[in-house]
């Protein structure tokens, strides 16, 4: 009972410290208003701080504080996990401001709003990834010295890494129901685009096999010549010699 009663106190009083800190700035002015809808950021009042923000943007729209609002916009959505709304606030934002000194940032924010609404499981829609990957590349080709340049390299490669996944994924499924054309085209697909990722070896193998059992003997030598050169001691080698030859 005791406990409850100091988490209700708490509430109670945060809330009435932040009414005041708000009503002791003043809101005619782009300097106060903006500081009133940082107050309820901080406070993650998310809500109301995009409300306040938004007020910011209409009242003064020719202040740098309209600028910064459109920004924290941005980023109260990203902090809400509404990634999808991030995005569009982020390219706005952009598109707007090409030259702003934090165009990396949002450069980087706008592909992991991307990034962050990739499902979990390859089995599900991938669209987004390639719009991650074009978008973190696109920090990486033009802001170099970027502080954000790591972590976009390793969630590029994670969503390659996805893709090629996804198509290892479907081109198992045709080859396990013998629809070897289908099979083939993509695992020619998993070795063409995604290689060097661990799966060059299985694509050729199937590939080998899928293009011999279509009748393309052509494809079948083809892939098991490189596979040979490549991966001379492989299980994959040894499986698709077992089928072809």
């Amino acid at each position: 009972m005791l406990k409850t009663l100091r988490v209700i106190i708490m509430c109670v009083v945060g809330f009435h410290l932040i009414g005041c800190s708000t009503n002791d700035k003043n809101s005619n002015t782009p300097e106060g208003a903006f500081a009133i809808a940082e107050e309820y950021d901080k406070s993650e009042r998310y809500e109301e701080s995009i409300r306040r923000y938004t007020e910011v943007k209409n009242k003064f729209p020719y202040s740098n504080y309209a600028t910064k609002a459109e920004l924290a916009i941005a980023d109260v959505y990203y902090k809400q996990e509404s990634y999808a709304e991030a995005q569009v606030a982020y390219q706005m934002f952009k598109e707007l401001h090409p030259t702003a000194p934090q165009s990396d940032y949002v450069q980087y924010r706008i592909g992991m709003s991307y990034y962050n609404q990739l499902p979990s499981t390859i089995d599900r829609d991938l669209t987004l990834a390639n719009d991650a990957i074009f978008q973190l590349s696109e920090l990486i080709k033009r802001y170099p010295n970027s502080e954000h340049i790591a972590d976009a390299k390793e969630k590029r490669s994670a969503a390659i890494k996805m893709m090629a996944e996804k198509e290892e994924y479907i081109a198992d499924f045709y080859f396990k129901r013998e629809i070897y054309e289908s099979a083939l085209k993509r695992y020619e697909g998993l070795y063409n685009n995604y290689r060097s990722l661990g799966f060059d070896a299985k694509a050729l193998s199937r590939a080998a096999i899928s293009a011999k059992k279509i009748g393309d003997d052509s494809k079948a030598k083809k892939y098991l010549n490189i596979l040979s050169k490549d991966y001379a001691d492989s299980r994959e080698l040894r499986d698709a010699k077992k089928e072809i030859e």
